[in-house]
Order: C-alpha cells, then structure tokens, then sequence
C-alpha cells in the first residue's frame, strides 16, 4: 500500500492505509493462477520503469563502516507470531548474480533518508552513501554488510506477493459535466482517537474528550461517551475515526453515505474525477495523481481514512453474476458501470471504507510509501511491519504476472498496506499510471521472501 492505507484489490478481503499509500495495495482483481513452488530459470523480461525519484548524490569515499559480524549459516531464530527466519547463503538466493544491484541500492538510499537516524542502520546507510552505482560494487555492499533470512510463516515458505501501483486519474480542479466525482481532503467534523490497546477487544463504553482540530484521546472527564461495540474494532485497530453528534462519539460515514451527500460542505475537495471507478480504485492504493485537462498534475497523498475494512465490490458483482471473478479488473468493472449506471451507488457503497487525501508537492519523485521515503517502481513493496522491519531490503522470488518468467529481485520494504498480513506477504509497487496498473492488477501469484538485515541485527516480531 506509500503512506497509505494500504494498498489492495478488488477480490481481496482488504484493509489500507497503506497508510501511507495507506497504504490502499491492488491484489490480484484478476483471476490469476497461482505459480508453482519451483521457479522457472528464465532471464526475466525487461520492463520498462517509471521515472527514477532523485536520489542523494554518491559521497566522495572515505574509511569503510564496520560491517559486523553475521549470524551463522543455518541458525533459526523464532521471535513469535508464527514467524521463523533462518540464515542462509547468497548462493541460495534465484538469480542472485543477475541482479540490477545498482537500482537496488538506489531505491535503499531513498530509504535511508529515514533509517540513517536509527542505530541498526547508521552504519550500513553511512557505506550506502560512498557505494558508487555499480552493480558490482553494489552487489559487493549487500553481501559485506547484510545477512540474508530466509522468511517463513506458520511453517510455510510460500506466501502470496501482489502488486499495486500509482493510479493516475482524469479530472480537473473544478466541477465540471465531466469531471464531478469529488476528491475529499479530512473533513471539519472527522475525529480521530487514538485506542488504547486494553481497548482493543472491548465493547465498553468509554468517555472521549476533544484535543484539538480532528484530534480527541480516551478519558474519563471528557464530555462524550463512545460505545465501543459500534466502531469497527479488530486486534490491529490503532485509532477510533467518528464524529460527535450530541453528547456522543460515533463512528465517521460509511462509503455509501459520502457518496449520498454526507460530506457536503464538511470537507476541503482537492479535485475532481472523471470517472467514479477510477476514484475508487484511488481509494484502493492509497495515493495517485489527478491529470487536468491542461496537462497539469494534481498529487494526491494518503491522509487518514474511516477505520471501516475493505470489503471486495469484485467478489459482490461476481457473487450477484453481474460480471465474472475473471471480469472485475478496473477496466471491466468501469465498462460494466457505464452500462449499468443505476447499479454505481449499490455496488460502490458495499465496500464502506474510505480515504481522505492531502495534496502532496507536485515533483517527479515516486509516492511516498509508509517509511516516509519515495517508492521506486519495480524495487519497493509493501509488507506486513509486524513480522518485516521497514526499510530493510526483500529478496523477492515469484513469477511475473504477464509473461510468466521469473521474477527475482531485490526490493525495498518501505510501504505498508492493511490487506498486507502476514510474514511471507509481499505487494509489489510497479510504478505509475495505466500500464503499471495492467501489470499489478494481474499480479497474485506464490511467492519467497528473505529479509536482509545488517550484520548482528535479529529479525523481530512486533505484535
């Protein structure tokens, strides 16, 4: 999912936020076959990749960083969760020596612009920085100052990797007959509570007291009272979005009430879309880029969102017979509304999550994912951070969605996505625009994970 909800598809139980490019993820709308565990040795097709984010000059070198000491080949470290991750041999690794090494270490140098801050990775950033944008040398940092884990979940090795990209959608910055589905920024009424984690599995009733703009906090003097049985809580649910409506705090609007009007004169709108199914594939991946008639770029980022879990509008349809499992891609769910007009506000308002946005500096850069950084197309993901450290570069191995060869690569873990659970579970970021949203939208296929993480830092799970 960029600092988003999440990032996921269409027939895929969800969750975004990416926050960050909440941060949204689009899994597998497409009925793809999953790949076989065995991975076909073919040289991986060339795709073509998006603008490359800047990315900090190369420093003159100086004194190489000390690069610790690994943890030996073979040892097993199980920290919970379900997860294990064991040390392992490059060697192991598909298609190790073929790597692009050098756009591998650009895509960790946008990362470190957040980790070089952080203990673990001050030293493997300060190398990062003097390693010139050879594949050589790149290649020769990786193996010198990380230690690859293979990643298992629950006993298996196989999980499932999917894709998701940076929408582009057709709009303008004014309602038009054309473009007049709104882009809403955080609305004048929308609150935000952080939830204890006591909390997280109770239907009591506790009293919430206003901090601030779009803010409160859980306290026993504050003036409105929240039944927590009504909000949609799970085990992850970090924070209750409502309003206050008397003397009550209540959950924020559903999908399909925003889309009846709910918002009307509460929220800032940033744009408009052309199309209604675009907007909500927007929704999907948790950021993306408004094109105005003049050629003009409106970037729009993830900014909170109503708390309500994804629910498939693909797996409705298909469920109702209006389109097939294989049918519900964006293109044919937009071609099937413009058909069926009168079924828009029925199937779009089963899902009742929905994103808020803020417009983002408008550059070449990629979106920025959940670790605060740009994501490069084709060498970052999403992961699920309880069982992968953000940032850490993912040796991915799988199958591509369109010409079935092999898939190997090393990419950056710096986006999250609340569809992404999991520790063998991966959402490719392929870029932007329409032909990396035919690619991600084909994307579900079995896949392999190692986390590589400097010498002498263990893998760890966070609950």
């Amino acid at each position: 999912m960029l600092t988003r909800p999440v990032s996921d598809g269409l027939n895929i139980q969800q969750t975004m936020n990416r926050q960050k490019i909440y941060r949204v993820a689009l899994l597998g709308i497409a009925a793809a076959v999953l790949a076989a565990c065995s991975f076909k040795k073919s040289k991986p097709p060339v795709t073509t990749l998006p603008p490359a984010a800047k990315v900090p000059p190369v420093t003159t070198p100086g004194m190489p960083m000390p690069a610790g000491t690994p943890a030996p080949q073979g040892h097993v470290h199980a920290p919970g969760g379900g997860a294990s991750y064991k040390v392992v041999s490059y060697g192991e690794l598909p298609q190790w020596q073929q790597q692009n090494f050098s756009d591998s270490l650009r895509s960790f140098r946008l990362g470190c612009e957040k980790l070089k801050s952080q203990q673990n990775w001050r030293n493997v950033c300060a190398q990062a920085a003097q390693t010139p944008y050879q594949d050589g040398a790149a290649k020769a940092f990786f193996e010198q100052y990380f230690t690859p884990w293979q990643v298992s979940g629950n006993g298996k090795l196989g999980g499932t990797i999917t894709g998701y990209y940076e929408p582009v959608l057709h709009g303008d910055v004014k309602n038009t007959g054309k473009a007049r589905f709104p882009v809403y920024g955080i609305p004048s009424d929308f609150v935000s509570v952080d939830l204890p984690a006591s909390l997280r599995n109770s239907r009591a009733t506790v009293r919430i007291r206003p901090t601030g703009q779009n803010k409160g906090v859980v306290d026993p003097a504050g003036q409105y009272t929240a039944n927590l049985a009504k909000f949609p809580i799970s085990e992850r649910t970090r924070a209750l979005k409502g309003r206050f409506v008397g003397s009550q705090f209540v959950p924020y609007y559903t999908r399909a009430q925003i889309n009846g009007g709910a918002l009307d004169g509460k929220a800032p709108i940033l744009g408009y879309a052309d199309d209604p199914v675009e907007l909500f594939f927007l929704h999907i991946q948790g950021s993306g880029r408004l094109r105005t008639p003049d050629g003009r770029y409106i970037r729009l980022g993830f900014a909170d969102k109503n708390e309500y879990p994804y629910v498939s509008i693909g797996r409705y349809m298909a469920d109702r017979g209006y389109l097939t499992l294989a049918q519900t891609t964006m293109q044919g769910i937009k071609a099937y509304m413009q058909r069926n007009p009168q079924r828009l506000a029925e199937v779009l308002g089963q899902n009742p999550s929905y994103v808020f946005f803020r417009e983002l500096p408008g550059n070449d850069d990629g979106p920025v994912g959940a670790l605060g950084t740009p994501l490069m197309g084709q060498y970052a993901g999403a992961v699920d951070r309880h069982y992968i450290t953000l940032g850490a570069p993912l040796f991915v191995a799988t199958t591509h969605p369109v010409s079935n060869y092999a898939l190997n690569r090393l990419i950056m873990a710096q986006d999250t996505g609340s569809a992404i659970k999991g520790a063998v579970r991966v959402d490719y970021f392929w870029g932007y625009g329409d032909e990396a949203g035919a690619v991600a939208g084909r994307q579900k296929h079995t896949g392999y994970v190692w986390q590589l993480l400097p010498n002498g830092v263990m893998p760890e799970y966070r609950p």
